[in-house]
């Protein structure tokens, strides 16, 4: 089934619509065949566009055109193609349900009504101008879609950043802890690192961590939260808890590796949502490390109150 017309065809329909050369490939071919849920015995006048998660997708690629998929091979699609097809306004994300949290399992992709009725004209006398009339305002619709999704994304400030957070239970938490936590325990800080399950790196401030000795590239794993102050010259990094873990010991030792170089002290917090998340992680936080629970924001739970809130040697 690798060499069926359909999979020959939808690389064209791929490259005729500018996709990167990244995205002009089997994997991506099977996608935009999965949601349009053409089939080998269909016509592309039968393209249809239902509601496709990425599992979904891969399985469907599986049934119809023999092409089987490891199960770790979902981020690659995900981030390798479905980010891409979002971006050029090829599919919607969510369009069921925009303020569906970002690493939802519940979450999938739809071709945009524009495209399906573009590519409904394949191989039809009409294709080619029909083609050349999407092209015409793609860019446009693209940046259509893309504002509608931004519409739905939670603006956090800090004193020279805008940052905009996914929905979900997680970004609530980064927002609490930069609104919240960082007011009573930090006052006065900056807000040197955000990350957000849609965005890894929503704030960075790399100029601020070189000058503490700090350099970090796309593969460090960061914490959620990096604030700085100034007054006591600390770094405090702050994981958020809503379905991974504390900074337990093997974190710990993740972290202090990243910021081995810090010329600021290091401060370790773990942020928990409530008191019931908190106690299922409770025998994993790490000695020498802090507690904040949003629900009970002006207090913090020591793990070995040799001193209160304030980095370790």
């Amino acid at each position: 089934m690798s060499g069926h017309p359909h999979i020959a065809n939808a690389l064209r329909i791929l490259a005729s619509l500018g996709l990167p050369r990244a995205q002009q490939n089997q994997r991506s071919a099977l996608c935009l065949l999965s949601l349009l849920d053409l089939r080998p015995k269909q016509k592309w006048a039968q393209a249809r566009n239902p509601l496709m998660g990425i599992t979904p997708i891969m399985e469907w690629a599986r049934e119809h055109y023999k092409k089987d998929y490891a199960p770790n091979s979902r981020e690659t699609f995900r981030r390798q193609t479905m980010h891409q097809f979002v971006d050029a306004g090829i599919a919607l994300y969510n369009p069921d349900n925009p303020s569906r949290p970002v690493n939802s399992p519940a979450a999938v992709y739809q071709v945009a009504p524009t495209v399906l009725g573009l590519l409904r004209r394949f191989g039809t006398p009409k294709w080619e101008q029909s083609l050349n009339d999407y092209l015409g305002k793609a860019r446009t619709l693209a940046s259509t879609y893309a504002h509608e999704r931004e519409q739905n994304l939670v603006p956090i400030k800090s004193a020279s950043h805008q940052l905009h957070l996914s929905p979900g239970k997680h970004s609530e938490l980064i927002q609490a802890i930069i609104e919240s936590f960082a007011a009573r325990f930090v006052p006065g800080g900056e807000l040197v690192y955000a990350g957000d399950t849609g965005d890894k790196w929503g704030v960075f401030n790399a100029v601020r961590l070189h000058g503490l000795g700090v350099d970090v590239d796309a593969h460090g794993k960061m914490p959620d939260v990096v604030l700085y102050c100034g007054k006591r010259n600390w770094l405090v990094l702050v994981e958020a808890v809503t379905s991974h873990g504390p900074v337990d010991g093997k974190r710990h030792g993740e972290l202090a590796k990243l910021f081995a170089g810090s010329t600021a002290g290091l401060v370790y917090v773990t942020a928990f949502p409530n008191r019931a998340q908190m106690r299922r992680y409770l025998h994993e936080i790490a000695w020498e490390t802090e507690v904040w629970v949003a629900d009970s924001p002006s207090h913090l739970i020591h793990f070995n109150g040799e001193r209160f809130l304030g980095p370790y040697q």
